[in-house]
């Protein structure tokens, strides 16, 4: 990505994410996450609605629509930063479950609410295979110094 209206600091594309951002021994690959689409100003991952993924009855894991939405999110957020001097943590995420789902993918799309100095806001909208809205996020992370 080069298009200088991106809210993105960094150039860069989904597949330069999965390989080096979503990796082995961590909790998104564990899940099978994988960045699909990088915008001027949202990115877009998936999720297998899987063995990894559901709970006890064969539905979507609130949990794992979270941990989709913490993902893609902190990811965006990584890249809104002067990454040589800052980086970003999780604050606060909250979700309304809207419709459950027992097979296929989930697609989660972040877009910023508010990029400031020291904190972002995103929204995170996760849908179906079919676009049909499954969960919303808001996602708050703090953007710090590195010392």
């Amino acid at each position: 990505m080069t298009n200088s209206s991106s809210i993105f600091t960094t150039p860069v594309t989904a597949a330069d994410i999965n390989t080096t951002q979503i990796v082995d021994g961590q909790m998104a690959r564990h899940l099978g996450i994988e960045m699909v689409e990088v915008g001027l100003d949202f990115m877009t991952a998936k999720m297998p609605v899987d063995h990894r993924t559901i709970q006890r009855i064969g539905i979507l894991h609130g949990g794992a629509s979270l941990a989709l939405a913490e993902t893609v999110g902190s990811i965006a957020a990584s890249y809104c930063i002067d990454r040589e001097s800052s980086f970003i943590v999780g604050q606060e995420i909250n979700a309304n479950h809207i419709r459950s789902v027992r097979e296929g993918f989930v697609y989660a799309r972040a877009t910023p609410l508010h990029l400031g100095r020291t904190s972002h806001v995103w929204d995170i909208r996760i849908t179906n295979e079919e676009g049909k809205l499954v969960c919303v996020s808001r996602f708050t992370v703090a953007v710090l110094k590195k010392r």
